[in-house]
């Protein structure tokens, strides 16, 4: 049986489906999944525990037998602690297949086959009864169903149907209960991801459309490391509410709801956005308590734990508003059965019982649909973009034919605004186009930029008006890149556009490099880490599986992240392993590239970090990685607007720093299919 794979292909800008084998498939999802993650997060597993010993001690106290129901085992740990804890018997359910032999695979080694029965299917098709699934309905139930919002995996609906088919009336629930949290601050750095900004290009103001200003924007989480954003970043308008609680325990609707908490603004501002978590507690009195909170609201003698699977939640309001201090305010959440978003009220103006609460975000606008938040943070970075203009600037002139080849890019609008006499740009889509239409409406320059529905290689002269290009330019930028050079299908443009650039045109950016350095990361490491044993049980079938499936493909990948969000430290300098000439052509032969950097500082290297750096001029380059010199201690400071490229080691290298060790690579750039391949390895004198 085969299976079709979505895959970014640099040459045609495209994403390609490809048939693969139904293995690939799930060894992509099991290499990428956040099982390790969860594993290695000792605190939640930790708090598990304690509150699964707790409820089992309860039922029995009660003189029952302990029937428990484990909803999305995973591995099966929480099952095996359940009967570790006294429990008679675990019924423990698991949809993904290749998961639940996994589980199946763990409860026999670690001998309890006799105790725990794995399910493998959706909850909600499970069956009680003597010729079901389970013989009789639990009197505990065990799930790990969260996200990063809550409840965006289903687990309302999941924990509606167990309590109307699967558990006991009254039974007891791990975890018990689950409790939302929210604070309204003002944010120039958030609210950049939400909406566009006013821009200054060469001291004329560049307005963003009003439907774009007034639109509620994507419906979805932003869902981020918020420990990774400094509290100097934000302003808090009022205190941290508690929002709503989820009792576990009782049958649970997944139906729509509003919760509001009124509250006195402490300070005055903008009100733009709604951080947000959640914590949960495994026991009824609350005693064991497992949060999400960000690192900046623990004391200074704390340490928050690290977690991946689960994150911090950024909601932007539909539009920013004054608030003055002191003022009356009433923060809204709404929920359906799978997602959350927030809206604000003048508490002093409304009567709670007559408010109707806002229906579910939906962007009406599409810029929300075009960008996504990152690449709004990225168009709204004014440094940046005074990099674009003053390479326009310099290269511009009155006969100037500007041909602008981006997703969704402003270079095109810059060009015509810094006097170009003509300007093109080619967009991916039919909504991308509408956008930059908007764009150009708002400021009254209606027809300045000539926007064309079409591929770079079936551009003719006849689409340009019979004139030749003169200057060709992308930020680079395309929504189809998971890896940073994957916008090297600006190169394959450029190479496809030849024959329509005149013989001295000039190509913006010139030229991209690709840079690397080997890195030892706090925290992200964890993803990839096999654990061996976690609380005491064996779960090396678990390292097994994953190794294989990183494994499924002979040559191991990079993977894209964004590292602002993960912090690291160098351990060697940073530098440019390959360069791409934007001004000739791709060439037909294979670019390779092999050195070795030494190790400058002690530490356990974990991997490499890749990124590009484009050269807009001889004097003006653009980073898509680091932004800033390293520290001696090896700090780095990234790019929040794009995703770097992180090359996991098989195993950790311990760094002496003495310059001894050396990590050694070799990268060939492949334009038949515009992929990068890659290998490292340590080498020690």
């Amino acid at each position: 049986m085969k299976t079709f794979c979505g895959r970014a292909n640099p040459t045609t800008g495209a994403l390609d489906w490809m048939e693969e084998s139904e293995e690939y498939d799930y060894h992509q999802e099991i290499a990428r999944s956040c099982y390790a993650d969860m594993l290695h997060d000792h605190d939640r597993n930790e708090k598990y525990y304690q509150g699964i010993r707790a409820a089992v001690a309860r039922v029995k106290a009660r003189g029952e037998k302990v029937i428990v129901l484990d909803i999305g085992t995973g591995t099966g740990l929480l099952s095996m602690m359940a009967v570790t804890a006294g429990a008679d018997f675990c019924y423990a359910v698991e949809v993904f297949k290749p998961m639940a032999e996994a589980a199946q695979c763990i409860v026999k080694k670690n001998g309890f086959s006799e105790k725990i029965k794995i399910i493998n299917k959706h909850s909600t098709d499970v069956t009680v009864g003597p010729e079901g699934d389970m013989q009789m309905k639990a009197n505990v139930l065990i799930t790990e169903l969260f996200d990063t919002e809550l409840i965006g995996e289903g687990a309302l609906p999941s924990y509606e149907h167990a309590h109307q088919n699967l558990v006991q009336k009254g039974c007891e629930a791990v975890p018990h209960r689950a409790t939302v949290y929210a604070q309204l601050v003002e944010s120039k750095l958030l609210w950049s991801w939400g909406q566009l900004q006013p821009m200054d290009v060469e001291g004329a103001s560049l307005l963003p459309p009003p439907d774009v200003g007034r639109c509620a924007g994507a419906h979805s989480v932003c869902d981020i490391q918020l420990s990774q954003v400094s509290p100097h970043s934000f302003t808090p308008l009022g205190p941290l509410c508690t929002m709503f609680s989820v009792d576990f325990s009782k049958p649970v609707s997944s139906v729509f709801k509003s919760h509001s908490s009124q509250f006195v603004a402490q300070s005055g501002g903008r009100a733009q956005v709604v951080l947000s978590w959640w914590d949960i507690d495994m026991d009824p009195s609350g005693s064991i308590v497992c949060t999400m909170a960000p690192s900046w609201t623990y004391p200074q003698s704390k340490m928050a734990p690290w977690r991946d699977h689960w994150m911090q939640s950024v909601y932007f309001l539909s539009a920013e508003r004054r608030v003055t201090e002191g003022e009356e305010l009433s923060l809204t959440v709404c929920h359906d059965d799978y997602s959350l978003w927030y809206s604000l009220q003048s508490d002093s103006q409304q009567d709670p019982q007559t408010v109707v609460p806002p229906s579910r975000p939906c962007c009406t606008c599409q810029a929300h649909l075009v960008w996504t938040r990152p690449r709004f943070g990225e168009l709204n970075d004014r440094r940046r973009t005074e990099s674009y203009v003053s390479a326009l600037r310099s290269v511009l002139r009155e006969d100037s034919v500007c041909l602008g080849i981006s997703d969704g890019s402003l270079l095109p609008v810059f060009a015509h605004m810094l006097g170009a006499k003509k300007v093109f740009s080619v967009e991916n889509s039919r909504m991308s186009k509408q956008v930059i239409e908007q764009v150009l409406e708002a400021n009254s320059m209606k027809g300045g930029v000539q926007l064309l529905e079409i591929r770079p290689e079936q551009l003719t002269s006849n689409d340009l008006g019979a004139e030749q290009i003169s200057v060709l330019m992308g930020e680079p930028y395309f929504s189809t890149s998971l890896l940073p050079w994957h916008s090297l299908f600006f190169w394959y443009c450029r190479t496809a556009l030849a024959g329509l650039l005149r013989p001295n045109a000039t190509i913006l950016p010139s030229s991209a490099t690709l840079h690397m350095m080997a890195v030892e990361f706090q925290d992200l490491w964890r993803i990839r880490a096999p654990c061996g044993t976690c609380e005491g049980f064996d779960v090396s079938p678990m390292d097994e599986m994953v190794q294989q499936s990183l494994d499924f493909r002979e040559s191991r990948e990079a993977e894209p992240h964004p590292l602002w969000e993960y912090p690291c430290r160098a351990l060697t300098q940073s530098t440019a392993v390959m360069t791409f000439d934007f001004t000739q052509s791709v060439p037909q032969e294979p670019i390779s590239s092999q050195g070795s950097l030494p190790f400058l500082r002690s530490g356990r290297c974990h991997g490499v970090a890749l990124w590009m750096e484009y050269h807009l001029t001889d004097d003006i380059t653009v980073s898509a990685g680091l932004i800033g010199p390293i520290s001696e201690q090896g700090e780095c400071e990234w790019s929040r607007h794009r995703k770097q490229g992180v090359y996991f080691l098989r195993s950790p290298w311990e760094s002496s720093g003495d310059g001894r060790a050396a990590v050694s690579y070799n990268f060939t750039f492949e334009p038949s299919s515009g992929d990068i391949k890659m290998d490292f390895s340590i080498k020690s004198q």
